[in-house]
């Protein structure tokens, strides 16, 4: 399913995806927070939430241990080139954000979890970034993942969250996969007028900026960046009871499995071969 949205989001929370409706399945309610210069915004102590910079600079404050209140500023410039700050809240935890004077704007994900787990604010620094697809299919699928946080660094959380930056011309997100878990796809394009595809199971959907896309059990979804421009997506994924996000999942479609080999024989146009798969003894293979 695509939600499309043109122009600029309404100032303060918009809905984008309302699990009290028909995506109910998807057990997560998503939106775009943007505030004025100096706008505040309250997040109530309501459900797990997962407030990620997009841009400009806030204020984060907090319930900290012992009811303190903590606090902590943050500033983006760049979705495509900074890793994102990411205050993650449990519920019965207050907090609000406070826009610093070129005002900022937010993504917002909650859900439903009553496990007690601290706040915390994951920095730049925290996200692991890594270059998926390196090295292989003649870096055609070459793209920056960010994880936020998963099982390994929030294992009480309901919540997965990162973000992928798709290189013009190139794939993310494949090998085509799937996994029982919903998720939520949320995009930005540079330059703005931009443009890629997706296939969510047998369904094709163009992509433009601030366009929204749910995937839900078992949907295979490849995604493509259109030559000239540069692609920005959110991931959001909810957890399933005793189905959690990690290992097996994702799970690759078996016919697309074989193009991760380093050494796969993809064909390339004349003017490009020598470029990728290697013989065994470690010369550039030209059939």
């Amino acid at each position: 399913m695509q939600f499309r949205h043109q122009g600029s989001f309404s100032r303060g929370y918009e809905s984008v995806v309302d699990r009290s409706g028909p995506n109910a399945d998807m057990l997560m309610d998503f939106g775009i927070l943007t505030l004025a210069p100096g706008g505040s915004w309250d997040a109530g102590r309501e459900e797990e939430r997962a407030l990620l910079l997009m841009s400009g600079s806030v204020e984060f404050f907090w319930d900290g241990p012992g009811g303190r209140e903590e606090k902590s500023s943050a500033a983006r410039t760049s979705l495509f080139d900074e890793s994102p700050t990411v205050l993650h809240l449990p519920s019965g935890t207050a907090a609000r954000v406070v826009a610093g004077k070129d005002g900022a704007e937010l993504s917002v994900s909650r859900t439903a979890n009553e496990k007690p787990f601290p706040a915390k604010l994951y920095l730049p620094a925290d996200c692991a970034s890594e270059e998926r697809g390196k090295g292989t299919m003649h870096e055609a699928s070459t793209r920056i993942v960010r994880t936020v946080f998963d099982d390994s660094n929030a294992p009480l959380a309901n919540l997965v969250i990162g973000e992928v930056v798709g290189a013009p011309g190139k794939w993310s997100s494949y090998p085509p996969h799937h996994h029982p878990q919903p998720e939520i796809y949320h995009y930005r394009f540079l330059p703005g007028k931009g443009f890629g595809l997706t296939a969510i199971g047998d369904n094709a959907y163009i992509l433009k900026d601030k366009d929204t896309i749910l995937i839900r059990e078992t949907q295979v979804h490849p995604q493509v960046t259109a030559p000239g421009y540069a692609m920005w997506y959110l991931w959001v994924i909810r957890h399933l009871e005793g189905k959690r996000y990690r290992s097996p999942y994702p799970i690759f479609v078996d016919d697309h499995k074989w193009v991760m080999s380093p050494d796969a024989d993809i064909w390339m146009p004349p003017s490009e071969r020598g470029l990728g798969a290697r013989e065994p003894d470690g010369t550039a293979r030209t059939k």
